[in-house]
């Protein structure tokens, strides 16, 4: 059980302080409610650009790393399609140095051109490091707008276009801020050896200043049931021809949500997993092979990506996943396969508990979903997942309607 305190200061800031007395750092996570899934078709990539240029420095202090490293801190940040997530770790003497960090750049950043042309430069690399030069480093980059129609999940963080970012201007830089980077729009939660009274205090002092925001309404399409399948075909100058198959499935808020992660570890968590064990060490069919979800929000992916063997056609190996997922509906689940994927979850979540910064990362997102004490249910929710559960979900979330199949061929 991981308890904690909870509040929100009076511009909306909401505030979450876990005491744990085993590390002398402390984690300072600060969310803010705002991801890919809240540009403008037009205007994509501004997100995890942001992250970028949340380190350019801010109105009241021009390097944002500098006296963090001489108070002996890190940071880090990373942007989703539905969030943006900065971390600090500091020595618990040295905390008020973090939330002078953080509410600077939430009160205001440092805009300017140059450092506008800078992060973007940074960012454009990155996407051609990425996407361009990597092989299959594309391949989302068409899987999702295959399944994605009118939902914003259709494009990666990175954007849709990369023409977007290289036609950014200050404007628009400043328009995005103003209306998601705000105290209304973020969760702060602080994890390590600390009281509630401790947080307030500092809290109040940096935060409680800065004015709450009219924030961007999020008012997304809902993207309509697929009801026939689709797919694409690329060549690409890569080793092995590759497949991917991506099916929709439930939101984060569905109970389904927990029944199709433990479907994937089913699917191919570890060498004794289902997709290894017939499709890599077996029949030979792939070099690697693997199924997971894209963990959103709003209704997500359930995906299956795999290397192909040399000589083995893309028919053949299509059909040799299709009759592996079919066996999850139609087969008995044996209990022993089902409870191992279950305590594999439960140590794994128990372990990146140890963590105090990742304490503060989940407690601030269980929050966004709704509750931060959802922390505390999610073993349990994944231990009621009964095989009925596995089968009825299976039956529905395999559906051939219901997949988008791209055929990454090798040239």
């Amino acid at each position: 059980m991981i308890k904690f305190d909870r509040f929100i200061l009076e511009n909306g800031l909401k505030v979450i302080v876990h005491n744990d007395t085993s590390t002398t750092m402390v984690a300072v996570n600060i969310l803010y409610n705002v991801g890919a899934r809240d540009e403008s078709p037009d205007m994509t990539g501004f997100a995890h650009l942001f992250e970028h240029l949340m380190f350019e420095g801010s109105k009241n202090i021009p390097s944002f790393d500098t006296p963090l490293q001489l108070a002996g801190g890190e940071n880090n940040a990373y942007t989703t399609n539905d969030i943006t997530n900065y971390y600090i770790t500091i020595p618990k003497e040295n905390l008020e140095t973090a939330f002078w960090l953080e509410s600077d750049r939430m009160l205001s950043l440092g805009f300017s051109q140059k450092k506008l042309d800078i992060q973007k430069s940074v960012v454009i690399e990155e996407y051609n490091q990425r996407y361009l030069n990597q092989p299959y480093g594309d391949a989302h980059l068409y899987l999702r707008p295959l399944a994605y129609k009118v939902h914003p999940y259709q494009w990666a963080t990175i954007g849709k276009d990369i023409s977007h970012i290289q036609n950014a201007n200050l404007e628009n830089v400043k328009d995005f801020f103003e209306h998601h980077y705000a105290p209304n729009s973020a969760i702060l939660s602080v994890a390590g050896n600390i009281t509630k009274e401790e947080i307030e205090s500092l809290a109040i002092k940096w935060f409680g200043p800065i004015k709450r925001k009219e924030i961007a309404e999020r008012n997304l399409p809902k993207e309509p049931k697929q009801t026939s399948k689709r797919t694409l075909k690329l060549e690409r100058n890569v080793p092995f021809d590759a497949i991917y198959k991506a099916f929709h499935m439930s939101s984060r808020h569905n109970s389904d949500y927990n029944v199709a992660d433990l479907i994937s570890d089913l699917l191919s968590n570890g060498k004794s997993s289902r997709l290894y064990q017939q499709l890599v060490k077996e029949k030979q069919f792939f070099s690697s092979i693997d199924a997971y979800i894209t963990g959103d929000i709003d209704e997500g992916l359930f995906i299956i990506s795999g290397n192909i063997m040399k000589g083995i056609s893309i028919d053949t190996a299509e059909a040799a996943i299709e009759n592996e997922l079919k066996k999850i509906y139609t087969d008995k689940i044996d209990d022993y396969e089902l409870n191992k994927v279950k305590n594999k979850f439960e140590s794994v979540h128990q372990f990146g508990q140890l963590s105090a910064m990742n304490k503060a990362m989940d407690l601030a997102y269980q929050e966004l979903l709704g509750d931060a004490n959802l922390i505390n249910h999610e073993v349990e929710n994944y231990r009621n997942v009964s095989a009925n559960d596995i089968k009825r979900v299976a039956s529905q979330l395999f559906d051939a309607n219901n997949c988008s199949t791209l055929y990454y061929i090798a040239k």
